[in-house]
């Protein structure tokens, strides 16, 4: 078994969930800014060496990764600043503004069309396209924006099932069938089986990230007409939105946030639901704060689809090269050297980060561990979003009418309706500058 992974709430995306307020809050003036050169971008940094901007367990261990590289002895010297996940973001709009970003950055792999827009970060050089090769094929695509890659995916993650062993057992499934017509056959025997008060699947109404995966399987597109409007009203997620609805109306998933469960640990170990979307930061939480004797009777599963094994946002965080840096010969030689097998089988050791190299899997021992093995799969299924960055709001209003109408509010017709209205509204600006020819 690899080494156990740490916790940390942040969505597959890159951003946590601390964050969502802020982030719609700060992405509000600077979401459709074109594409343009970044102002004043070297005169607040370092002149003799390289500064990295790196948050959470990531930035705890980079002193330790970077001291194994194995750089020139007349190398530039590193400096690594820790932002906490919670002022990341903000931290980096705040400095391309001030003219103070640093040389490298962990950048969420949801931020990048942001920071491509306003000018924030360099795209990957020719001499560093090599960089993308044997990697998750989505996760690279999440970072390509215009026809150019902003960012080298570093590590990565995406939701996929946890679901209770035992009670799928009981139930006659040795896993969750990965089509949505037997998938949901077998919720109805697991919740019959899980008793009176009990419900198979959890879907929390304040969550985005769940209907989101059930379109992405859906194979919906979102957004058309180059980001500019919803596509929500289209055939394939209205179909999602009345699986989606169906769930709750057929009694297998209960209608509440997440915010009214108290210990999402204790009810899944009662069996009040037995199965949730998460991703590979909850492997960690399973293993330390279920009881020993549940250690056996839970399990990692890839999503369902219509036709077979389900959708997901493929997610993680990547490192990029502000644009500007007097350094860059130096900065992307160094992430070069932390993207080498051996640094990436490092890195996963220091953090539980899933590697961004599919290489490293084997190497590491993930691609034999049940648990971990199941997220290749999944990315190997994964879907880029849509790469605009007003995508957060958009998504969140998506949820606000998802959840009315799981409460009887709108129909499916008419939530998809809504759903395109509030996007379009959302996305005006963007078709303003598409129309007078801008970039974006």
């Amino acid at each position: 078994m690899p080494q156990q992974l740490q916790f940390r709430r942040h969505d597959p995306a890159g951003a946590p969930q601390s964050m969502r307020l802020t982030r719609r809050q700060m992405t509000g003036a600077l979401a459709t800014l074109p594409l343009l050169p970044a102002f004043g971008a070297c005169s607040a940094r370092e002149q003799d060496g390289l500064t990295i901007w790196a948050m959470g367990n990531e930035a705890a261990s980079l002193p330790v990764l970077l001291g194994s590289l194995g750089r020139p002895a007349d190398a530039p010297p590193i400096t690594v600043q820790p932002l906490p996940w919670t002022a990341a973001h903000e931290k980096l709009l705040t400095g391309f503004a001030g003219g103070s970003l640093p040389t490298i950055g962990q950048v969420g792999n949801s931020w990048i069309a942001e920071m491509a827009a306003i000018g924030a970060i360099a795209p990957v050089p020719d001499r560093a396209q090599g960089l993308l090769e044997d990697q998750f094929a989505a996760v690279v695509e999440t970072n390509r924006i215009a026809g150019r890659v902003w960012a080298v995916p570093w590590y990565v993650d995406t939701r996929l099932q946890f679901y209770r062993k035992d009670l799928f057992a009981r139930a006659g499934y040795a896993a969750p069938p990965r089509d949505w017509a037997e998938w949901k056959r077998a919720l109805h025997k697991v919740k019959a089986g899980a008793g009176e008060g009990n419900y198979a699947v959890l879907l929390p109404l304040n969550e985005y990230e769940q209907l989101s995966t059930i379109a992405l399987s859906a194979r919906a597109r979102l957004l058309r007409d180059n980001g500019a409007r919803g596509a929500f009203s289209d055939p394939e997620f209205k179909a999602a939105l009345a699986f989606y609805k169906s769930l709750f109306d057929e009694g297998l998933a209960p209608r509440i946030a997440s915010t009214q469960i108290s210990n999402i640990w204790n009810e899944f170990a009662r069996g009040f639901f037995s199965l949730f979307l998460s991703g590979p930061w909850t492997i960690g939480d399973m293993q330390s704060r279920l009881a020993p004797d549940m250690q056996g009777n839970w399990g990692t599963a890839p999503n369902p689809g219509p036709a077979g094994t389900g959708s997901a946002a493929p997610g993680g965080s990547s490192l990029a090269v502000f644009a500007g840096t007097p350094h860059a010969d130096s900065a992307w030689d160094l992430i070069a050297r932390l993207m080498a097998p051996a640094a990436q089988q490092e890195f996963h050791t220091l953090t539980g980060d899933l590697p961004a190299r599919r290489s490293v899997w084997g190497a590491a021992g993930l691609a034999a561990d049940p648990i971990v093995a199941p997220f290749a799969t999944q990315l190997d299924h994964a879907t880029a979003l849509p790469k605009v960055p007003e995508w957060e709001r958009i998504v969140t209003e998506m949820q606000i009418v998802a959840e009315r109408m799981v409460r009887g509010q709108y129909s499916i017709d008419e939530a998809a309706k809504e759903i395109d209205k509030r996007a379009d509204r959302l996305l005006e600006k963007r078709r303003w500058m598409l129309e007078k020819g801008r970039a974006l």
